[in-house]
């Protein structure tokens, strides 16, 4: 099933935000089977299309925007614009959007940290969470802080944190950088979607500004319904973190470790995702 593309307003501008409907086309479908898809680095909301594709077959909406950078009409000037509350305004915005007062939220990689932080700090707008990859953001600190796997597993953000030469090595032979971290792991014309957006410069910038406005985040504990899938062989993201998280959920919460999965898990484990996110929404 093809998306619907709806622009929507956000306070810097407009978010390009791809919808796919359960059959059923806006208003009427159920608020309560929606859920927000949150994407991550170095990828776009396409990378959602398998599990959209399994969510709608189930009567369920996904509605996943472009975030702050990737949209054309969203990259304002300024690290601080790219601040993690500046993130969680814009999915907001767009539950706004579309009359959403809460949704099942979705979200991998950076979409993850954002899905976290709306989970823990706009609790009330989110049915439950889904994070894949990224861990509980105060679990995800202290392994930066403490473990030496994880900080070797992160030394990428020194690069990722300079301007200008971050830009020119990711996008040097034709964004060859780029295309190595999906190699033979994400079918080639997907790649080939999310770089058609990141191998844009400025679209890159505005990428990378997520790390640069990176800080430690202050994030409670979490109380919504919330399953974490983690794959053990996810290159950027330690064990320390992941196992951590239980003590960061008060809520109802579900580890799912894959051990022989790596990072890009919404391309790779489609349908295991979707059943996850199918468990939540009952």
């Amino acid at each position: 099933m093809e998306p619907r593309s709806v622009s929507v307003d956000v306070p810097v501008g407009t978010l390009d935000v791809l919808v796919w409907d359960a059959g059923t086309p806006e208003p009427s479908a159920d608020p309560g089977r929606t859920v927000l898809a949150l994407h991550g680095f170095p990828e776009s909301a396409w990378e959602w299309e398998r599990v959209a594709g399994v969510l709608t077959g189930h009567g369920v909406r996904v509605i996943a925007p472009m975030q702050r950078g990737y949209s054309p009409g969203a990259r304002p000037d300024g690290i601080e614009a790219y601040a993690i509350e500046h993130l969680a305004a814009d999915a907001l915005a767009v539950m706004d959007r579309f009359g959403l007062g809460r949704a099942h939220v979705l979200g991998h990689d950076w979409g993850s940290s954002v899905a976290w932080w709306l989970a823990g700090h706009h609790a009330g707008r989110v049915a439950s969470l889904t994070a894949v990859s990224v861990p509980h953001l105060g679990a995800f600190a202290d392994a930066v802080a403490s473990d030496p796997d994880q900080q070797a597993r992160s030394a990428y953000f020194d690069l990722f944190r300079q301007e200008g030469k971050a830009e020119d090595v990711l996008l040097e032979d034709g964004a060859r950088r780029l295309r190595a971290m999906f190699a033979g792991q994400v079918p080639d014309d997907l790649v080939s979607r999310h770089l058609g957006i990141l191998g844009d410069r400025a679209a890159l910038t505005g990428a990378l500004n997520w790390y640069r406005a990176m800080r430690r985040y202050e994030l409670p504990d979490v109380t919504v319904p919330t399953t974490f899938v983690w794959g053990g062989r996810d290159p950027a993201i330690a064990r320390s973190g992941a196992e951590a998280t239980a003590a960061r959920v008060a809520g109802e919460y579900r580890f799912v470790p894959l051990p022989d999965a790596g990072h890009w898990l919404p391309e790779q484990d489609a349908e295991l995702l979707a059943r996850e996110v199918l468990e939540r929404i009952g």
